[in-house]
């Protein structure tokens, strides 16, 4: 039998939250029963007390009203407890499950080959984190629904053969009649429905993003009209999926409401022999039993979209994140182009564009498959090595650094976690952009926006810089580590970095088409 991931995953948070969703599942007894027992005893209470009243003074007299109505009031007592309870226990191991399985999911997604990594859109792998994580929801929420269900069931069975065995069957046949059709239609109506949620809403926010990423394009180019459209396409395969899910839900009421009529019917006209009083009892009980079967109703209801969330996950998912390995290269020496470097080395990489000098910097770092013999680190083959150790050895700041939405010290901590502020500063002061995050009223704790929006271009390029130069790394990878920068900024940041080279020992494979980086370089390598 074929394992999931996910499923994996689901059993062990199961596991972890086990009393939480077994507090959850025995409220869900309770409100089962409690809501079945209240109904049909209020109405053989209400049947039997008018009936008492009809017989005359004596009768009414001698019908016993205190014991019934403490057993109503109770019953509603324990329904309204346990209801909160099933809410509460049930939603809280739901809560906490989902808040750990989307940490696994991030590692995981970390963890997959690069192509397929950096393939993935950032709206794409929002939506996996939040709206397919949200969808697995219902596989902890539901676990407690069929103990509700069946509980209110056997209750409804249980009023019902007070007034004779045909009633209680008829309420039992009435209950599984209303699962067997609510399954059957969630399955050919929900389950597509749901799927397309999953996957048009997934598109939805990748065409958002994107489109939000290239919003002053799409103005500069009077394109807002063509975006508008998009978004409205996709948002209206949306609606179309949720329209469908909504009609699907509509038969599934439609089906629940007409068993529960002719339960009612049936489960009245069986009892009546037995008197007036047993045979509502024996209705409202057969009404409060198909009800019960509501919450499992709903939970087929939701298996097209958990399920589709569940694949969407898995393939991301089956990339397990390596383990954390100690090992340390001794002799960090480089082999390029066959030819050999040293640390302290300064080597600057040329060519024309495309000619694959970032691709070279990406695959010093693994975000690229490197081709075997092509590289070595410490006099092992690169595309044997373990990623994690690789990457150890370098410090990286690509040409299209990416920033988060934090503060300075946020954007900075990504290289270093523990650094102190001194060593922050300082690492600011070597990027030239000391005196530009000192005049923020924050300082360090400045608020950068999305991406850095509130920095230009190069300070954005120098907070990238200062940030690789806190990483505690024999070698600093550089890709056009001056681009949007005016001469006498670019002049003051390669001043100070060939200071801290001298400073720190550190070799430097810096990419760049400008003549002024590459003369701080003592050696070449052409593509």
């Amino acid at each position: 039998m074929t394992t999931f991931p996910l499923q994996t995953l689901i059993r062990a948070q199961r596991r972890r939250h086990a009393e939480g969703l077994l507090l959850a599942a025995v409220c869900a007894v309770v409100v089962g029963a409690a809501s079945t027992l209240l109904l049909g005893v209020s109405g053989w209470f209400i049947t039997g007390a008018a009936l008492a009243g009809v017989a005359g003074l004596g009768a009414a007299q001698a019908f016993n009203v205190l014991l019934p109505s403490a057993t109503i009031r109770l019953l509603a007592i324990l329904r309204t407890g346990a209801r909160y309870g099933e809410r509460l226990a049930g939603h809280a191991a739901a809560l906490r499950s989902l808040a750990a399985i989307r940490p696994v999911l991030f590692a995981s997604l970390a963890a997959a080959p690069p192509a397929e990594a950096l393939a993935l859109s950032g709206g794409e792998a929002s939506a996996r984190l939040v709206q397919d994580v949200d969808a697995v929801e219902t596989r902890f929420v539901r676990l407690s629904a069929p103990w509700g269900a069946g509980a209110a069931v056997a209750a409804g069975v249980a009023l019902g053969a007070l007034a004779g065995w045909a009633a209680a069957l008829a309420i039992l046949l009435s209950a599984t009649a209303a699962i067997l059709v609510a399954r059957a239609l969630a399955r050919r109506l929900s389950a597509p429905a749901g799927r397309g949620i999953q996957i048009r809403m997934g598109a939805l926010k990748d065409a958002a993003a994107s489109l939000a990423a290239a919003a002053p394009e799409l103005r500069a180019y009077g394109m807002e009209a063509w975006a508008g459209e998009t978004l409205a396409t996709r948002g209206q395969a949306v609606d179309a999926s949720r329209l469908d899910a909504a009609r699907a839900r509509g038969w599934i009421a439609l089906s629940q409401a007409v068993i529960l009529g002719l339960a009612i019917a049936a489960a009245i006209a069986l009892a009546a022999p037995a008197g007036a009083a047993l045979a509502a009892l024996a209705g409202l009980a057969a009404a409060m039993a198909v009800d019960g079967v509501a919450n499992l109703a709903a939970a087929f209801d939701q298996d097209g979209a958990a399920g589709e969330a569940a694949d969407r996950l898995d393939a991301v998912l089956r990339h397990a994140p390596p383990a954390a390995t100690a090992l340390h290269l001794r002799d960090p020496g480089l082999r390029l182009l066959n030819e050999d470097f040293a640390p302290g080395d300064r080597i600057a990489i040329t060519g024309p564009s495309g000619a694959g000098k970032t691709t070279l910097l990406e695959r010093l770092v693994a975000l690229r498959p490197v081709t075997p013999g092509a590289m070595a680190l410490g006099g092992a083959d690169l595309a044997h090595l373990d990623p994690a150790v690789a990457r150890a050895v370098f410090a990286y700041a690509p040409q299209d650094a990416a920033l988060i939405a934090g503060t300075v010290a946020d954007n900075l901590r990504l290289a270093a976690p523990d650094a102190s502020e001194d060593q922050m500063w300082e690492a600011l002061r070597d990027a030239a952009l000391e005196e530009r995050i000192r005049a923020a009223p924050a300082g360090l704790k400045a608020w950068l926006g999305d991406n850095g929006e509130r920095l230009s271009g190069g300070e954005r390029r120098r907070l990238a810089l200062a940030r690789a130069y806190l990483r505690p790394a024999p070698w600093l990878l550089l890709d056009e580590p001056t681009e949007s920068l005016d001469a006498t900024t670019e002049a003051l940041v390669l001043e100070r970095l060939t200071a801290r080279l001298d400073r720190t020992r550190q070799g430097v494979v810096l990419v760049s088409h400008r003549p002024a980086p590459l003369a701080i370089c003592g050696r070449r390598l052409s593509l």
